[in-house]
Protein backbone atom coordinates (compact mmCIF):
# COMPACT_ATOMS: atom_id res chain seq x y z
CA UNK A 1 0.00 0.00 0.00
CA UNK A 2 1.16 3.28 -0.57
CA UNK A 3 0.93 6.35 1.64
CA UNK A 4 -0.02 9.61 0.02
CA UNK A 5 1.60 12.36 2.55
CA UNK A 6 0.80 16.03 2.13
CA UNK A 7 4.20 18.43 2.89
CA UNK A 8 3.57 22.32 2.79
CA UNK A 9 6.01 23.69 0.68
CA UNK A 10 5.91 27.44 -0.03
CA UNK A 11 2.75 28.05 2.23
CA UNK A 12 0.78 25.48 -0.15
CA UNK A 13 0.35 21.94 -0.17
CA UNK A 14 1.65 19.38 -2.29
CA UNK A 15 1.22 16.07 -3.81
CA UNK A 16 4.80 14.04 -3.40
CA UNK A 17 5.35 12.59 -6.63
CA UNK A 18 3.40 9.29 -7.86
CA UNK A 19 4.00 6.62 -9.87
CA UNK A 20 1.66 6.29 -13.37
CA UNK A 21 0.24 3.41 -11.90
CA UNK A 22 -1.00 4.57 -8.53
CA UNK A 23 -2.04 7.83 -10.83
CA UNK A 24 -4.25 5.90 -13.02
CA UNK A 25 -5.89 3.87 -10.24
CA UNK A 26 -6.27 7.30 -8.88
CA UNK A 27 -7.92 9.11 -11.82
CA UNK A 28 -10.17 5.04 -12.16
CA UNK A 29 -11.29 5.99 -8.99
CA UNK A 30 -12.06 9.12 -9.66
CA UNK A 31 -14.34 8.43 -12.68
CA UNK A 32 -16.08 5.53 -10.63
CA UNK A 33 -17.54 7.87 -8.22
CA UNK A 34 -18.25 10.20 -10.79
CA UNK A 35 -20.58 7.42 -12.00
CA UNK A 36 -21.66 6.84 -8.76
CA UNK A 37 -23.25 10.11 -8.08
CA UNK A 38 -24.62 10.37 -11.59
CA UNK A 39 -26.39 6.92 -11.19
CA UNK A 40 -27.38 8.21 -7.25
CA UNK A 41 -31.22 9.12 -8.18
CA UNK A 42 -32.38 12.67 -7.12
CA UNK A 43 -34.69 13.18 -4.50
CA UNK A 44 -36.90 14.49 -6.95
CA UNK A 45 -36.45 11.22 -9.31
CA UNK A 46 -37.64 9.05 -6.59
CA UNK A 47 -40.57 10.93 -5.32
CA UNK A 48 -41.33 11.22 -9.34
CA UNK A 49 -40.91 7.46 -9.23
CA UNK A 50 -42.55 6.39 -6.30
CA UNK A 51 -45.77 8.01 -7.85
CA UNK A 52 -48.42 6.23 -10.13
CA UNK A 53 -48.60 8.00 -13.49
CA UNK A 54 -51.50 7.73 -15.95
CA UNK A 55 -50.81 8.25 -19.30
CA UNK A 56 -49.59 11.50 -20.54
CA UNK A 57 -52.09 14.12 -22.85
CA UNK A 58 -51.24 16.96 -25.15
CA UNK A 59 -50.68 20.29 -24.19
CA UNK A 60 -48.44 22.19 -21.56
CA UNK A 61 -48.39 20.36 -18.35
CA UNK A 62 -50.18 17.18 -19.63
CA UNK A 63 -47.28 14.53 -18.58
CA UNK A 64 -45.90 14.19 -15.19
CA UNK A 65 -43.36 10.98 -15.05
CA UNK A 66 -39.83 11.61 -14.75
CA UNK A 67 -38.54 10.69 -18.14
CA UNK A 68 -40.78 13.64 -19.22
CA UNK A 69 -39.28 15.70 -17.45
CA UNK A 70 -35.84 14.43 -18.57
CA UNK A 71 -36.80 14.71 -21.97
CA UNK A 72 -38.26 18.53 -21.40
CA UNK A 73 -34.26 19.52 -19.53
CA UNK A 74 -33.07 17.76 -22.51
CA UNK A 75 -35.03 20.23 -24.91
CA UNK A 76 -34.45 23.28 -22.27
CA UNK A 77 -30.84 22.69 -22.52
CA UNK A 78 -30.88 22.70 -26.42
CA UNK A 79 -32.70 25.82 -26.67
CA UNK A 80 -29.69 27.41 -24.09
CA UNK A 81 -26.65 26.15 -26.35
CA UNK A 82 -28.00 26.82 -29.54
CA UNK A 83 -26.87 29.27 -31.89
CA UNK A 84 -28.98 32.86 -31.55
CA UNK A 85 -30.70 31.46 -35.22
CA UNK A 86 -30.65 28.29 -36.96
CA UNK A 87 -29.31 28.83 -40.44
CA UNK A 88 -31.60 26.01 -41.96
CA UNK A 89 -34.76 25.33 -39.53
CA UNK A 90 -36.71 22.29 -40.88
CA UNK A 91 -39.57 23.54 -43.79
CA UNK A 92 -42.78 21.72 -42.44
CA UNK A 93 -44.56 24.47 -45.38
CA UNK A 94 -44.13 24.54 -48.62
CA UNK A 95 -45.62 26.77 -51.53
CA UNK A 96 -46.99 25.36 -54.61
CA UNK A 97 -48.03 27.65 -57.36
CA UNK A 98 -52.13 26.44 -59.16
CA UNK A 99 -54.80 24.62 -58.01
CA UNK A 100 -55.28 21.54 -55.57
CA UNK A 101 -57.50 19.91 -58.43
CA UNK A 102 -54.98 20.16 -60.90
CA UNK A 103 -51.91 18.97 -59.04
CA UNK A 104 -52.38 15.29 -59.34
CA UNK A 105 -52.78 14.56 -55.75
CA UNK A 106 -56.63 15.99 -55.07
CA UNK A 107 -57.42 12.26 -55.68
CA UNK A 108 -55.75 10.65 -52.94
CA UNK A 109 -57.43 13.47 -50.36
CA UNK A 110 -58.85 11.58 -47.44
CA UNK A 111 -61.27 14.27 -46.56
CA UNK A 112 -62.40 17.82 -47.44
CA UNK A 113 -63.00 20.22 -44.40
CA UNK A 114 -63.31 24.58 -44.17
CA UNK A 115 -60.79 24.69 -41.31
CA UNK A 116 -58.39 22.18 -39.87
CA UNK A 117 -56.96 22.82 -36.89
CA UNK A 118 -53.39 21.06 -36.01
CA UNK A 119 -53.65 20.89 -31.85
CA UNK A 120 -56.31 19.46 -29.96
CA UNK A 121 -55.62 20.67 -26.51
CA UNK A 122 -56.83 24.83 -26.77
CA UNK A 123 -57.63 23.76 -30.64
CA UNK A 124 -60.71 22.37 -29.79
CA UNK A 125 -61.99 25.34 -28.13
CA UNK A 126 -61.65 27.67 -31.69
CA UNK A 127 -62.87 23.90 -33.27
CA UNK A 128 -66.36 24.47 -31.94
CA UNK A 129 -66.12 27.97 -31.98
CA UNK A 130 -66.32 27.52 -35.84
CA UNK A 131 -68.28 24.52 -35.86
CA UNK A 132 -71.21 26.74 -34.28
CA UNK A 133 -70.81 29.06 -36.95
CA UNK A 134 -71.84 26.82 -39.85
CA UNK A 135 -68.43 25.71 -40.87
CA UNK A 136 -66.99 22.35 -41.59
CA UNK A 137 -64.12 21.41 -39.32
CA UNK A 138 -61.53 18.75 -38.24
CA UNK A 139 -59.32 18.74 -35.45
CA UNK A 140 -56.03 16.76 -35.78
CA UNK A 141 -54.16 15.26 -32.83
CA UNK A 142 -51.31 13.54 -32.04
CA UNK A 143 -52.33 11.80 -28.36
CA UNK A 144 -56.01 10.97 -27.47
CA UNK A 145 -57.82 14.42 -27.06
CA UNK A 146 -58.64 14.46 -23.36
CA UNK A 147 -57.70 17.05 -20.47
CA UNK A 148 -55.03 16.60 -18.06
CA UNK A 149 -55.75 15.96 -14.39
CA UNK A 150 -54.22 19.16 -13.19
CA UNK A 151 -56.66 22.28 -12.88
CA UNK A 152 -56.44 25.18 -14.55
CA UNK A 153 -57.33 28.23 -12.62
CA UNK A 154 -59.29 30.91 -14.00
CA UNK A 155 -62.18 33.58 -12.89
CA UNK A 156 -65.76 32.86 -14.04
CA UNK A 157 -65.80 36.21 -15.87
CA UNK A 158 -63.06 34.54 -18.45
CA UNK A 159 -65.26 31.08 -18.53
CA UNK A 160 -68.27 32.98 -19.60
CA UNK A 161 -66.24 34.02 -22.54
CA UNK A 162 -66.58 31.26 -23.71
CA UNK A 163 -70.51 30.78 -23.57
CA UNK A 164 -70.66 34.35 -25.13
CA UNK A 165 -68.57 32.25 -27.95
CA UNK A 166 -70.98 29.58 -28.13
CA UNK A 167 -68.74 26.88 -26.91
CA UNK A 168 -70.53 26.00 -23.47
CA UNK A 169 -73.78 26.95 -21.65
CA UNK A 170 -73.58 28.26 -18.05
CA UNK A 171 -74.72 24.86 -16.57
CA UNK A 172 -71.19 23.35 -18.06
CA UNK A 173 -68.95 25.83 -16.04
CA UNK A 174 -70.20 24.49 -13.07
CA UNK A 175 -70.22 20.96 -14.51
CA UNK A 176 -66.13 21.81 -15.20
CA UNK A 177 -65.31 23.55 -12.08
CA UNK A 178 -63.58 21.56 -9.22
CA UNK A 179 -63.80 23.96 -6.70
CA UNK A 180 -63.95 27.29 -6.01
CA UNK A 181 -61.85 29.57 -3.13
CA UNK A 182 -61.56 33.04 -2.17
CA UNK A 183 -60.21 35.44 -1.12
CA UNK A 184 -56.60 35.48 -2.61
CA UNK A 185 -53.32 36.91 -1.90
CA UNK A 186 -49.96 39.13 -3.30
CA UNK A 187 -46.91 39.58 -0.99
CA UNK A 188 -43.30 39.96 -1.58
CA UNK A 189 -41.04 38.75 1.17
CA UNK A 190 -42.36 40.30 4.27
CA UNK A 191 -43.54 43.64 2.86
CA UNK A 192 -47.39 43.42 3.57
CA UNK A 193 -50.12 41.69 2.08
CA UNK A 194 -52.90 42.11 -0.54
CA UNK A 195 -56.04 40.61 -0.45
CA UNK A 196 -58.66 40.33 -3.21
CA UNK A 197 -61.72 38.40 -4.31
CA UNK A 198 -62.32 36.45 -7.18
CA UNK A 199 -59.12 36.18 -9.33
CA UNK A 200 -57.98 33.16 -10.28
CA UNK A 201 -60.60 31.64 -7.78
CA UNK A 202 -61.87 28.26 -10.15
CA UNK A 203 -60.47 25.00 -10.57
CA UNK A 204 -61.57 24.15 -13.66
CA UNK A 205 -61.10 20.51 -14.74
CA UNK A 206 -59.88 20.24 -18.00
CA UNK A 207 -60.29 16.75 -18.45
CA UNK A 208 -64.17 17.26 -17.40
CA UNK A 209 -64.13 20.37 -19.82
CA UNK A 210 -62.50 18.99 -22.42
CA UNK A 211 -64.55 16.31 -22.95
CA UNK A 212 -67.82 18.49 -22.65
CA UNK A 213 -66.70 20.62 -25.28
CA UNK A 214 -65.16 17.53 -27.20
CA UNK A 215 -68.90 16.01 -27.17
CA UNK A 216 -70.26 19.63 -28.18
CA UNK A 217 -68.22 19.55 -31.27
CA UNK A 218 -69.17 16.61 -32.52
CA UNK A 219 -72.40 16.97 -31.95
CA UNK A 220 -71.94 19.65 -34.14
CA UNK A 221 -70.41 18.10 -37.04
CA UNK A 222 -67.12 17.99 -36.67
CA UNK A 223 -64.24 15.67 -36.91
CA UNK A 224 -61.64 14.59 -34.83
CA UNK A 225 -58.57 12.51 -35.87
CA UNK A 226 -56.99 11.02 -33.03
CA UNK A 227 -53.83 9.98 -32.96
CA UNK A 228 -52.44 11.56 -35.98
CA UNK A 229 -49.57 13.75 -36.22
CA UNK A 230 -48.47 16.45 -39.04
CA UNK A 231 -45.79 15.81 -41.49
CA UNK A 232 -45.95 18.70 -43.82
CA UNK A 233 -48.31 21.45 -44.80
CA UNK A 234 -48.09 22.48 -49.01
CA UNK A 235 -50.22 25.66 -49.64
CA UNK A 236 -51.80 25.60 -53.04
CA UNK A 237 -53.93 28.81 -54.57
CA UNK A 238 -57.34 27.73 -53.58
CA UNK A 239 -56.34 25.20 -50.59
CA UNK A 240 -53.59 24.17 -48.02
CA UNK A 241 -53.30 20.58 -47.94
CA UNK A 242 -52.14 18.66 -44.93
CA UNK A 243 -50.27 15.42 -45.27
CA UNK A 244 -50.10 13.28 -42.10
CA UNK A 245 -46.96 11.37 -40.75
CA UNK A 246 -49.42 8.06 -41.08
CA UNK A 247 -49.73 8.56 -44.86
CA UNK A 248 -53.08 10.44 -45.07
CA UNK A 249 -54.01 13.18 -46.85
CA UNK A 250 -56.20 15.67 -46.08
CA UNK A 251 -57.47 19.24 -47.89
CA UNK A 252 -58.71 22.31 -45.83
CA UNK A 253 -59.36 26.48 -46.84
CA UNK A 254 -57.53 27.23 -43.95
CA UNK A 255 -55.06 25.46 -41.44
CA UNK A 256 -55.03 26.72 -37.97
CA UNK A 257 -51.94 26.01 -36.03
CA UNK A 258 -52.30 25.27 -32.73
CA UNK A 259 -49.97 22.75 -31.64
CA UNK A 260 -48.04 25.36 -29.15
CA UNK A 261 -45.25 26.96 -28.16
CA UNK A 262 -43.33 24.25 -29.57
CA UNK A 263 -44.48 24.28 -33.07
CA UNK A 264 -43.00 22.46 -36.01
CA UNK A 265 -44.43 25.53 -38.26
CA UNK A 266 -43.81 28.60 -35.60
CA UNK A 267 -39.96 27.28 -35.49
CA UNK A 268 -39.72 27.32 -39.55
CA UNK A 269 -41.32 31.19 -39.25
CA UNK A 270 -38.91 31.87 -36.83
CA UNK A 271 -36.18 30.80 -38.18
CA UNK A 272 -35.18 28.52 -34.67
CA UNK A 273 -34.58 32.02 -33.51
CA UNK A 274 -34.14 31.96 -29.47
CA UNK A 275 -36.87 33.01 -27.21
CA UNK A 276 -36.45 36.47 -26.01
CA UNK A 277 -37.18 34.98 -22.49
CA UNK A 278 -38.60 31.95 -20.86
CA UNK A 279 -40.66 31.28 -17.49
CA UNK A 280 -39.41 28.10 -16.21
CA UNK A 281 -42.34 25.96 -14.04
CA UNK A 282 -42.59 23.59 -11.52
CA UNK A 283 -44.81 22.37 -8.71
CA UNK A 284 -46.92 20.11 -7.09
CA UNK A 285 -50.57 18.93 -6.06
CA UNK A 286 -50.02 17.39 -2.43
CA UNK A 287 -52.23 16.18 0.14
CA UNK A 288 -51.71 16.95 3.66
CA UNK A 289 -52.60 20.89 3.91
CA UNK A 290 -54.65 21.51 7.17
CA UNK A 291 -55.03 25.18 6.24
CA UNK A 292 -56.50 25.23 2.14
CA UNK A 293 -59.57 28.22 1.86
CA UNK A 294 -57.86 30.68 0.18
CA UNK A 295 -55.26 31.18 -2.93
CA UNK A 296 -51.88 33.23 -3.35
CA UNK A 297 -51.94 34.46 -7.33
CA UNK A 298 -47.85 35.75 -6.93
CA UNK A 299 -46.42 35.84 -3.69
CA UNK A 300 -42.26 35.59 -3.08
CA UNK A 301 -40.94 34.83 0.14
CA UNK A 302 -37.15 35.08 -0.46
CA UNK A 303 -34.75 37.36 -2.65
CA UNK A 304 -32.75 36.39 -5.29
CA UNK A 305 -31.18 32.84 -5.13
CA UNK A 306 -28.49 31.12 -6.33
CA UNK A 307 -29.09 27.88 -8.62
CA UNK A 308 -26.56 25.79 -10.18
CA UNK A 309 -24.17 28.51 -11.85
CA UNK A 310 -27.30 30.85 -12.42
CA UNK A 311 -29.15 32.99 -10.01
CA UNK A 312 -32.89 32.88 -9.94
CA UNK A 313 -35.90 35.16 -8.33
CA UNK A 314 -38.87 32.39 -7.29
CA UNK A 315 -42.24 33.29 -7.19
CA UNK A 316 -44.97 30.91 -6.22
CA UNK A 317 -48.90 30.65 -6.76
CA UNK A 318 -50.57 28.46 -4.70
CA UNK A 319 -54.52 26.79 -5.00
CA UNK A 320 -56.50 24.60 -3.28
CA UNK A 321 -56.89 21.49 -5.79
CA UNK A 322 -60.58 19.81 -6.47
CA UNK A 323 -59.47 16.42 -5.66
CA UNK A 324 -60.00 16.61 -1.81
CA UNK A 325 -60.34 19.12 1.22
CA UNK A 326 -56.74 19.31 2.04
CA UNK A 327 -55.50 18.92 -1.69
CA UNK A 328 -53.32 21.75 -3.07
CA UNK A 329 -51.26 22.56 -5.79
CA UNK A 330 -48.27 25.22 -5.37
CA UNK A 331 -46.27 26.31 -8.51
CA UNK A 332 -42.74 28.04 -8.41
CA UNK A 333 -41.97 29.80 -11.09
CA UNK A 334 -38.84 32.47 -12.45
CA UNK A 335 -37.84 34.23 -15.28
CA UNK A 336 -34.80 33.19 -17.54
CA UNK A 337 -33.05 34.01 -20.67
CA UNK A 338 -32.51 31.15 -22.35
CA UNK A 339 -28.37 30.47 -22.29
CA UNK A 340 -26.00 28.27 -21.43
CA UNK A 341 -26.06 27.88 -17.39
CA UNK A 342 -29.35 28.74 -17.28
CA UNK A 343 -31.23 26.24 -14.41
CA UNK A 344 -32.52 23.07 -15.31
CA UNK A 345 -36.16 22.11 -14.21
CA UNK A 346 -34.57 18.91 -11.86
CA UNK A 347 -32.70 22.00 -10.16
CA UNK A 348 -35.26 23.73 -9.60
CA UNK A 349 -37.58 21.10 -8.33
CA UNK A 350 -34.72 20.15 -5.78
CA UNK A 351 -34.77 23.67 -4.45
CA UNK A 352 -38.68 23.59 -4.66
CA UNK A 353 -38.38 20.43 -2.08
CA UNK A 354 -36.62 22.74 0.36
CA UNK A 355 -38.51 25.73 0.12
CA UNK A 356 -42.15 24.93 -0.62
CA UNK A 357 -42.63 23.61 3.13
CA UNK A 358 -41.08 26.95 4.79
CA UNK A 359 -43.41 28.92 2.21
CA UNK A 360 -46.79 26.73 3.04
CA UNK A 361 -45.64 26.37 6.50
CA UNK A 362 -45.83 22.59 6.06
CA UNK A 363 -43.51 19.35 6.62
CA UNK A 364 -42.50 17.62 3.62
CA UNK A 365 -43.13 14.51 5.04
CA UNK A 366 -46.55 15.16 6.07
CA UNK A 367 -47.71 15.42 2.71
CA UNK A 368 -48.55 13.31 -0.04
CA UNK A 369 -47.20 14.22 -3.00
CA UNK A 370 -49.87 13.63 -5.81
CA UNK A 371 -48.20 14.38 -8.98
CA UNK A 372 -44.97 16.60 -9.74
CA UNK A 373 -45.57 19.63 -12.39
CA UNK A 374 -43.12 21.44 -14.79
CA UNK A 375 -43.20 23.24 -18.02
CA UNK A 376 -41.11 25.90 -19.53
CA UNK A 377 -42.77 29.20 -21.10
CA UNK A 378 -40.80 30.58 -23.88
CA UNK A 379 -41.99 34.22 -25.08
CA UNK A 380 -40.84 36.58 -27.77
CA UNK A 381 -41.07 40.44 -27.60
CA UNK A 382 -42.24 40.92 -31.33
CA UNK A 383 -45.56 38.71 -30.34
CA UNK A 384 -48.11 38.10 -31.56
CA UNK A 385 -47.32 35.97 -34.54
CA UNK A 386 -48.17 37.77 -38.43
CA UNK A 387 -49.21 35.06 -40.56
CA UNK A 388 -46.18 34.19 -42.52
CA UNK A 389 -48.24 32.22 -45.22
CA UNK A 390 -51.43 32.17 -47.10
CA UNK A 391 -54.18 30.05 -45.27
CA UNK A 392 -52.18 29.25 -42.43
CA UNK A 393 -52.88 31.42 -38.87
CA UNK A 394 -51.22 30.68 -35.32
CA UNK A 395 -53.51 30.29 -32.85
CA UNK A 396 -52.98 30.31 -29.20
CA UNK A 397 -49.76 29.84 -27.41
CA UNK A 398 -48.47 29.23 -31.29
CA UNK A 399 -49.09 32.51 -31.36
CA UNK A 400 -47.98 34.20 -28.97
CA UNK A 401 -50.81 36.32 -27.87
CA UNK A 402 -50.56 35.23 -24.28
CA UNK A 403 -48.67 37.38 -21.56
CA UNK A 404 -44.78 37.04 -20.92
CA UNK A 405 -45.13 36.83 -17.30
CA UNK A 406 -48.09 34.56 -17.48
CA UNK A 407 -47.43 30.96 -17.77
CA UNK A 408 -50.66 28.70 -20.13
CA UNK A 409 -52.47 30.52 -22.55
CA UNK A 410 -55.89 29.14 -21.42
CA UNK A 411 -56.60 32.68 -19.40
CA UNK A 412 -55.84 34.33 -22.79
CA UNK A 413 -57.66 32.00 -25.43
CA UNK A 414 -61.08 32.69 -23.13
CA UNK A 415 -60.18 36.45 -24.36
CA UNK A 416 -59.71 36.46 -27.41
CA UNK A 417 -61.99 33.78 -28.65
CA UNK A 418 -65.07 35.43 -29.52
CA UNK A 419 -62.80 37.88 -31.14
CA UNK A 420 -60.49 35.11 -33.32
CA UNK A 421 -63.63 32.75 -34.31
CA UNK A 422 -65.94 35.97 -35.81
CA UNK A 423 -62.44 37.58 -37.58
CA UNK A 424 -61.89 33.63 -39.02
CA UNK A 425 -65.54 32.94 -39.99
CA UNK A 426 -65.65 36.60 -41.77
CA UNK A 427 -62.17 35.72 -43.56
CA UNK A 428 -63.39 32.32 -44.71
CA UNK A 429 -66.71 33.27 -45.76
CA UNK A 430 -64.72 36.16 -47.97
CA UNK A 431 -62.30 34.00 -49.34
CA UNK A 432 -59.98 36.56 -47.57
CA UNK A 433 -56.92 33.76 -46.79
CA UNK A 434 -53.32 35.60 -48.03
CA UNK A 435 -50.95 36.04 -45.30
CA UNK A 436 -51.83 39.56 -44.90
CA UNK A 437 -55.44 39.82 -44.60
CA UNK A 438 -54.97 36.32 -41.82
CA UNK A 439 -52.17 38.73 -40.15
CA UNK A 440 -55.04 41.29 -39.17
CA UNK A 441 -56.62 38.20 -36.95
CA UNK A 442 -52.61 38.72 -34.92
CA UNK A 443 -52.21 42.61 -35.20
CA UNK A 444 -49.35 44.56 -32.87
CA UNK A 445 -50.62 44.83 -29.59
CA UNK A 446 -49.08 47.54 -27.93
CA UNK A 447 -50.13 46.07 -24.16
CA UNK A 448 -48.60 43.25 -24.95
CA UNK A 449 -45.49 44.54 -25.97
CA UNK A 450 -44.86 46.38 -22.86
CA UNK A 451 -45.62 43.94 -20.53
CA UNK A 452 -42.57 42.47 -22.21
CA UNK A 453 -40.81 44.91 -19.55
CA UNK A 454 -42.57 43.33 -16.21
CA UNK A 455 -40.92 40.14 -17.70
CA UNK A 456 -37.21 41.87 -17.87
CA UNK A 457 -37.78 43.26 -14.62
CA UNK A 458 -39.13 40.34 -12.85
CA UNK A 459 -35.75 38.38 -13.58
CA UNK A 460 -32.78 38.18 -11.79
CA UNK A 461 -29.67 40.03 -13.85
CA UNK A 462 -26.49 37.97 -13.67
CA UNK A 463 -23.53 39.15 -12.76
CA UNK A 464 -25.58 42.84 -11.70
CA UNK A 465 -25.04 45.13 -8.99
CA UNK A 466 -28.50 45.65 -8.05
CA UNK A 467 -29.99 44.38 -5.00
CA UNK A 468 -31.22 40.88 -4.64
CA UNK A 469 -33.82 42.80 -2.58
CA UNK A 470 -34.75 45.05 -5.38
CA UNK A 471 -37.20 43.03 -7.59
CA UNK A 472 -39.20 42.29 -4.27
CA UNK A 473 -39.10 45.84 -3.37
CA UNK A 474 -40.15 46.69 -7.06
CA UNK A 475 -42.91 44.49 -7.30
CA UNK A 476 -43.95 45.65 -3.51
CA UNK A 477 -44.22 49.42 -4.17
CA UNK A 478 -46.42 48.63 -7.63
CA UNK A 479 -48.91 46.60 -6.20
CA UNK A 480 -49.16 48.53 -3.32
CA UNK A 481 -49.37 51.51 -5.53
CA UNK A 482 -52.67 49.98 -7.14
CA UNK A 483 -54.20 48.78 -4.59
CA UNK A 484 -54.45 52.61 -3.22
CA UNK A 485 -55.50 53.18 -6.83
CA UNK A 486 -57.81 50.72 -6.78
CA UNK A 487 -60.00 47.91 -8.43
CA UNK A 488 -60.22 49.26 -11.65
CA UNK A 489 -56.42 49.61 -11.65
CA UNK A 490 -55.62 46.13 -10.05
CA UNK A 491 -57.88 43.61 -10.75
CA UNK A 492 -57.12 43.71 -14.80
CA UNK A 493 -53.24 43.91 -14.06
CA UNK A 494 -53.85 40.74 -12.16
CA UNK A 495 -55.43 38.99 -15.19
CA UNK A 496 -52.51 40.20 -17.68
CA UNK A 497 -54.39 42.98 -18.87
CA UNK A 498 -52.00 46.42 -19.60
CA UNK A 499 -54.39 49.48 -19.97
CA UNK A 500 -53.28 52.75 -20.62
CA UNK A 501 -54.61 54.99 -18.03
CA UNK A 502 -53.82 52.90 -14.70
CA UNK A 503 -50.47 51.79 -16.18
CA UNK A 504 -49.71 55.88 -16.29
CA UNK A 505 -51.07 56.20 -13.03
CA UNK A 506 -49.56 53.82 -11.17
CA UNK A 507 -45.80 54.64 -12.97
CA UNK A 508 -46.23 58.06 -11.82
CA UNK A 509 -47.38 57.09 -8.44
CA UNK A 510 -44.45 54.81 -7.57
CA UNK A 511 -42.14 57.53 -9.16
CA UNK A 512 -43.48 60.38 -6.87
CA UNK A 513 -43.03 58.06 -3.65
CA UNK A 514 -39.85 56.19 -4.47
CA UNK A 515 -38.13 57.78 -6.86
CA UNK A 516 -34.90 56.20 -5.30
CA UNK A 517 -36.07 52.76 -6.89
CA UNK A 518 -35.18 54.36 -10.58
CA UNK A 519 -31.49 53.93 -10.82
CA UNK A 520 -31.78 50.16 -9.89
CA UNK A 521 -34.46 50.06 -12.92
CA UNK A 522 -32.47 51.38 -15.27
CA UNK A 523 -29.59 48.96 -14.02
CA UNK A 524 -31.98 46.04 -14.08
CA UNK A 525 -34.01 46.24 -17.52
CA UNK A 526 -31.39 47.93 -19.05
CA UNK A 527 -31.71 51.64 -21.29
CA UNK A 528 -32.28 49.85 -24.64
CA UNK A 529 -35.54 47.75 -23.44
CA UNK A 530 -36.75 50.86 -21.71
CA UNK A 531 -36.51 52.87 -24.81
CA UNK A 532 -37.97 49.94 -27.22
CA UNK A 533 -40.80 50.15 -23.99
CA UNK A 534 -41.45 54.00 -24.18
CA UNK A 535 -42.33 53.30 -27.74
CA UNK A 536 -45.22 50.71 -27.05
CA UNK A 537 -46.65 52.74 -23.86
CA UNK A 538 -46.94 55.57 -26.55
CA UNK A 539 -48.58 53.65 -28.56
CA UNK A 540 -50.64 51.88 -26.20
CA UNK A 541 -51.62 55.66 -25.18
CA UNK A 542 -52.52 56.25 -29.61
CA UNK A 543 -54.97 52.98 -28.92
CA UNK A 544 -56.31 54.02 -26.62
CA UNK A 545 -57.26 57.09 -28.37
CA UNK A 546 -58.19 55.65 -31.09
CA UNK A 547 -60.60 52.93 -29.25
CA UNK A 548 -62.46 55.65 -27.59
CA UNK A 549 -62.99 58.15 -30.26
CA UNK A 550 -62.17 57.05 -33.24
CA UNK A 551 -64.23 53.77 -32.91
CA UNK A 552 -67.34 55.51 -32.49
CA UNK A 553 -67.08 57.41 -35.83
CA UNK A 554 -65.85 55.26 -38.43
CA UNK A 555 -68.07 51.72 -36.85
CA UNK A 556 -71.74 53.00 -38.31
CA UNK A 557 -69.79 53.80 -41.71
CA UNK A 558 -68.75 49.85 -42.03
CA UNK A 559 -71.70 48.63 -43.29
CA UNK A 560 -71.52 51.21 -46.61
CA UNK A 561 -67.83 49.79 -47.51
CA UNK A 562 -66.97 47.26 -50.15
CA UNK A 563 -66.17 43.70 -48.65
CA UNK A 564 -62.68 43.54 -48.20
CA UNK A 565 -61.88 46.75 -46.83
CA UNK A 566 -65.33 46.17 -44.26
CA UNK A 567 -63.34 43.15 -43.23
CA UNK A 568 -59.94 44.98 -42.88
CA UNK A 569 -61.60 47.68 -40.90
CA UNK A 570 -63.18 45.49 -38.62
CA UNK A 571 -59.84 43.76 -37.54
CA UNK A 572 -58.46 47.50 -37.42
CA UNK A 573 -61.31 48.54 -34.74
CA UNK A 574 -60.44 45.22 -33.02
CA UNK A 575 -56.59 45.75 -32.94
CA UNK A 576 -57.36 48.90 -30.93
CA UNK A 577 -60.01 47.48 -28.61
CA UNK A 578 -57.98 44.51 -27.67
CA UNK A 579 -54.30 46.30 -28.04
CA UNK A 580 -55.60 49.05 -25.52
CA UNK A 581 -56.93 46.41 -23.43
CA UNK A 582 -60.43 48.04 -24.05
CA UNK A 583 -62.38 44.39 -23.83
CA UNK A 584 -61.90 44.02 -20.36
CA UNK A 585 -64.79 45.51 -17.88
CA UNK A 586 -64.97 44.94 -14.63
Amino acid sequence: MVLLQLRPTNGFFQYPLVSPLVQRRGNRASRNLSVMAQSIPSRTQKIMESIAVSGEVGGAGGAYSYNALKRLDQLWSSICTAQTVVPEPQQIVTSSRGMFGHSGVDGKAVDTFDVLVCGGTLGIFIATALSFKGLRVGVVERNILKGREQEWNISKKELLELVEAGILVEDDIEEATAVKFNPNRCGFEGKGEIWVEDILNLGVSPAKLIEIVKKRFISLGGVILEGYSVSSICIYDDAAVLQLAEGNILSSRLIIDAMGNFSPVVKQIRCGRKPDGVCLVVGSCARGFKDNSTSDVIYSSSSVKKVGTSEAQYFWEAFPAGSGPMDRTTYMFTYVEPQPGSPKLEELLEQYWDLMPHYQGVSLEDLEILRVIYGIFPTYRDSPLPAAFNRILQFGDASGIQSPVSFGGFGSLTRHLQRLSTGIYEAISGNFLDSDSLSLLNPYMPNLRSSWLFQRAMSAKQQSNVSPYFINELLHVNFQSMQRLGDPVLRPFLQDVVQFGPLAQTLGLVMLTKPQLLPSIFKQVGVPVLLDWFGHFFMLGHYTFLSTFADPVIRPLLSSLPSKMNYEWKRHLEAWKYGAGLDYKL
